[in-house]
C-alpha cells in the first residue's frame, strides 16, 4: 500500500516530507527505544513512536525507513521537524494511541514482519 493511502485512510497529519509519500509500504515497527529500532527495524518500514526529539530523524534516515508516525497527538520538536525537512523524511502524526494505530495498520495489511 502506498504511504499516501495510509495517510488518507488513517487520517494522519503530514508534518514533514509531504512530497515523499508515493512509496510502497507493507511493514511497520513500533518502539520508543532508539537502539531497538536500530537493531530491528527494516528498510522501508513505518516506525511508530511517541518520541519527538531529533534523534528519531537520524535513526529513520540510518535505517532508510519510509516514515515516522508520532502517536497520542504528539508533534515533532521544532528542531526535529527542521531536520526531517532537510532529509525529506515524512513525519506523520496521529491522535490514536500506539495500540489503536497499530491495529488499524494491521487491518490495512501492514504487518510487523517480512511477507
Amino acid at each position: 500500500m502506498k504511504l499516501n493511502e495510509i495517510v488518507d485512510k488513517l487520517e494522519l497529519e503530514v508534518k514533514t516530507g509531504g512530497n515523499n509519500l508515493d512509496v510502497e509500504v507493507d511493514r511497520g515497527y513500533s518502539s520508543d527505544l532508539l537502539s531497538d529500532v536500530m537493531a530491528n527495524a527494516q528498510e522501508g518500514d513505518i516506525w511508530i513512536t511517541m518520541q519527538t526529539h531529533q534523534n528519531i530523524v537520524a535513526v529513520a534516515v540510518l535505517k532508510t525507513l519510509a516514515a515516522v508516525i508520532l502517536v497520542n497527538n504528539r508533534n515533532p520538536d521544532e528542531e526535529t521537524a527542521k531536520k526531517a525537512k532537510e532529509e525529506n523524511l515524512p513525519i506523520l502524526t496521529s491522535t490514536l494511541s500506539t495500540f489503536e494505530l497499530i491495529g488499524r495498520l494491521y487491518q490495512l495489511g501492514i504487518s510487523g514482519s517480512k511477507k
